[in-house]
């Protein structure tokens, strides 16, 4: 008997186990998209935690029975991508009444694929960043996520290459626009 998973924000004390899951995450659900020198070159260089998540309160688990399979978060900040040491300057917050909030950092355990864990994480995300005033949201897809967000209504508004470790690598810049409430 499957166990369901539960959403919960992300700690401190979780960022070792968030670590490894995205290393296998990276590692493992890029295949049919990307090299293996390019999955290398995102999961050493770009991946990662982004600490200012975490302190924000827009980073989350989802676990089953203790175990992280999935994370991901929103962000109110400017910062498009990237974990802690990918970062290059501050992280200025974002505007809700003229910026776009940032969807950020999803991965999924490869051993977990497909069983509803990132439209769980992303429906959260996207419940919170309207809640808090923003009516877009914008991210730095990888090739991997890209089939899932277009599922989920975000259009590719920019396709750009960025050069983790030397080694080029597409990206695609997403957006979905909500109708203003009220």
């Amino acid at each position: 008997m499957q166990i369901a998973a539960t959403l919960r924000l992300a700690r401190p004390g979780d960022i070792p186990a968030l670590e490894a899951l995205i290393e296998r995450s990276g590692l493992g659900l890029s295949s049919g998209f990307y090299t293996d020198e390019q999955a290398a070159a995102l999961t050493a260089h770009v991946y990662g935690v982004d600490t200012q998540l975490i302190a924000d309160g827009t980073y989350f688990v989802v676990e089953r029975d203790g175990v992280p399979l999935a994370c991901g978060g929103w962000s109110k900040r400017a910062t498009l991508y990237g974990a802690d040491r990918a970062k290059l300057a501050a992280d200025p917050l974002l505007d809700p009444a003229t910026q776009a909030a940032r969807i950020r950092a999803f991965f999924v355990d490869p051993a977990a694929p497909r069983q509803g864990l990132g439209t769980l994480l992303l429906r959260h995300c996207e419940s919170a960043a309207l809640a808090a005033g923003f009516r877009e949201l914008e991210m730095a897809a990888t090739l991997p996520g890209v089939p899932f967000y277009r599922q989920a209504g975000y259009e590719t508004v920019e396709r750009f290459e960025i050069e983790p470790g030397g080694v080029r690598t597409p990206l695609e810049r997403m957006r979905k626009r909500f109708a203003a409430v009220g």
